[in-house]
């Protein structure tokens, strides 16, 4: 006689149950996800508690110092949950795409300089042209934009090489360069060796900047003295701007310098790529298609900023 009996579990949460959770998990509050939902405290404290005991296990829990934290069960429950909205996203632009109505969200993730250069004119294109289309931007660090592409909080970003993880198109080459502070010695030349960097103090910025700045000095075979290191391209000028040290840094982040400062042209050249990021190109959604189409447009044809660097 065989005892082995399959256990079904029938899962009945509805559509309003799952995006409450994942707006509980990015807000950190039961209040600010109501009010976002036109819930009152007590409906969203029925719905979440509902939720579990359809689940039988616990997504949520109180911390008297972190407030509201997901368990670890919560945190892989929420990705999933992520991707099942992302479908009813994709699912209703399909049907709008048949009536010829382009409709659907979008949100896109940068680092900060990616963000004030790109994103900006890559909205304005879309929503002149999709008026349906919504877009919601998330600016973060490199790091950032890489976690909320695998948790799936973001549907692509602008982010630097390398990205093994995910699927990737080459959207930008920038150009890298010599920034010193005002009165330097080095700033008397036209073009900064980098051997000549050799022992000057160093500004290293973690915004994606490392791997380009290291394997510049690696191909020079000179070797890269830092001094400080810091999350934020603005620090990192600023901190040049008072002398503290050099830096090597990208277009994108020296388009508005402050005073006091020089740019120099490094020999030999460098540069950083950006790309867009998604998790799969054949299953991105129609919206997330029409935001790599435009900024490939946009951006990849010649590779030039506008406007340029003023040396």
């Amino acid at each position: 006689m065989n005892n082995n009996h399959e256990v079904h579990t029938k899962f009945v949460m509805n559509n309003n149950q799952i995006l409450l959770f994942v707006k509980i998990a990015e807000t950190g509050s039961f209040t600010k996800a109501g009010q976002e939902l036109n819930m009152t405290q007590p409906a969203v404290s029925r719905a979440i508690s509902a939720l579990e005991t359809e689940l039988d296990v616990k997504l949520l829990l109180r911390d008297r110092r972190s407030g509201l934290v997901l368990t670890e069960v919560g945190k892989r429950i929420l990705i999933i949950f992520r991707e099942i909205l992302s479908g009813f996203n994709k699912v209703e632009q399909e049907v709008s795409a048949e009536k010829g109505l382009e409709k659907g969200l979008i949100r896109i993730g940068a680092y900060p300089a990616a963000a004030a250069y790109f994103v900006p004119k890559i909205i304005r294109s879309i929503t002149d042209r999709y008026p349906g289309i919504d877009i919601s931007v998330h600016e973060g660090s490199v790091a950032e934009v890489k976690e909320w592409l695998e948790t799936r909080q973001i549907d692509a970003g602008l982010i630097i090489p390398p990205l093994e993880e995910f699927e990737t198109i080459p959207l930008f080459r920038e150009k890298l360069f010599a920034v010193l502070p005002e009165g330097h010695p080095l700033g008397r030349n036209g073009i900064v060796h980098v051997k000549d960097l050799e022992h000057e103090p160093m500004m290293i910025c973690r915004a994606g900047y490392e791997p380009p700045v290291v394997d510049l000095f690696r191909r020079a075979d000179s070797t890269l003295n830092v001094k400080y290191v810091v999350n934020s391209y603005s620090t990192a000028i600023n901190m040049i701007k008072e002398g503290l040290a050099v830096g090597v840094l990208s277009e994108l982040s020296l388009l508005a310098p402050p005073g006091n400062v020089m740019i120099r042209e490094l020999s030999p050249d460098a540069y950083r790529d950006v790309h867009i990021a998604v998790h799969s190109l054949e299953e991105a959604s129609i919206a997330v298609r029409l935001l790599i189409d435009t900024a490939l447009d946009m951006f990849a044809a010649d590779g030039k900023l506008n406007p340029p660097i003023h040396l």
